[in-house]
Order: C-alpha cells, then sequence, then structure tokens
C-alpha cells in the first residue's frame, strides 16, 4: 500500500522508530484521493534534515476503501516515524466541483489520520508554500521539486507527490509554527499572503 522512495540517508543514522533528539519532527502531507504524498524531516534550529518520503497509492475501489488507505497508510507513516507536527495543504474549489468534493475527503483522512495520533495540524495554502520553498507563489512543480531536492540536498528529485508533501513541511519549518503564531490581528489573507 505504501510506496516509500528513500533519497538519502544512511539506516544507521535515520532508524524509523527514532524521534528527533532535539527540535522538531514534522510529517508534510499533499492529500489526494489517488495518490497521497508524505514527506518527514527534522528541524533542528535552521537546519533541516530528510528523514523519508514517498506515497500512498489507494486501490482503485469505492470511496471509503480509498479513504481507509490513505487513514491505514498515514497512520503507518506516524507510527514508524513519530513526527511531532503535521503539515497539510489546504484545498481549494477548482473547475470541477466532484473533483474538490472527492479531494476534501481524502484531505479530512489525512486530518484525521493526524488527530487521531495526538498531533497538532498547521494549513498551508498552495501559493504559501511555493513562495516558502521557491519564493514565487507561482512556480511549477518541476522548480518545487529541484528546491526540495536543493534545500534537503537530495541525491535526485523526489517524485511531484512527495516533492509538495516535504515542501509543505518545508513550510511549516521555515514559518515557526504556522500563522497562528504570527501577529496577524488586522490583516486578512490575499492570494496566499498576509495584506
Amino acid at each position: 500500500m505504501i510506496s516509500r522512495s528513500r533519497l538519502v540517508g544512511d539506516a544507521s543514522l535515520f532508524s524509523p522508530l527514532s524521534s528527533p533528539a532535539s527540535g522538531t519532527r514534522i510529517l508534510g502531507i499533499d492529500p489526494g484521493l489517488a495518490v497521497t504524498g508524505y514527506g518527514v524531516l527534522d528541524r533542528n534550529g535552521g537546519k533541516l534534515s530528510y528523514i523519508t518520503s514517498g506515497r500512498i497509492r489507494t486501490p482503485d475501489a469505492e470511496l471509503a476503501q480509498r479513504l481507509r488507505a490513505i487513514l491505514e497508510g498515514l497512520g503507518e507513516v506516524i507510527a514508524a516515524y513519530r513526527p511531532t507536527q503535521v503539515a497539510l495543504e489546504q484545498v481549494f474549489v477548482n473547475v470541477n466541483p466532484q473533483s474538490t468534493l472527492l479531494l476534501g475527503q481524502a484531505r479530512g483522512t489525512a486530518v484525521c489520520a493526524a488527530v487521531l495520533h495526538g498531533l497538532p495540524v498547521a494549513e498551508y495554502t498552495a501559493l504559501q508554500i511555493k513562495q516558502a520553498v521557491v519564493g514565487r507563489g507561482h512556480a511549477r512543480k518541476e522548480q518545487v521539486q529541484a528546491m526540495v531536492r536543493r534545500l534537503l540536498t537530495l541525491d535526485s528529485d523526489p517524485s511531484p507527490d512527495a516533492a509538495d508533501a516535504l515542501a509543505c513541511a518545508i513550510c511549516h519549518a521555515h514559518g515557526g509554527q504556522g500563522l497562528g503564531k504570527l501577529a496577524t490581528a488586522g490583516y486578512r489573507m490575499k492570494r496566499g499572503r498576509l495584506v
């Protein structure tokens, strides 16, 4: 069910059951009904360390079975890597309302997986994530992949789903603990930015 792609790291350095000695372990999630990407990294001070990334492929089955695969797959990742925080991308309405609804259900399942394990969840828009990783809110997927590779000093580009999940985790790491920790009184969100 889980297809993990270990891009860098030595098994002796990154034991799945180990937690960060100090700092924060962040699980980034890129929710999707067919494929949900995940990425785990450690933040110690200003340093980010790659732990693992991959994707959870759901079976070609009814919606309930797909959501179960996401819930169980993320549960396995959380149990194995013991993150202390979760970051995921917010879902917005797109051209097809049915696709948006299905994606929202996959995202809700990801939130449930985190909450069932007692983990705090931070949410970021696609513009915020791209801005934090690439420096441009309208960056292409290839640019996100390349910057994730560079920021985490990986040997190769991660898959698009894993790269998006790692980018979400990087955004969370760079933003402290999310927008909730920033002084946002009197501001509103416009196009992924505080105005």
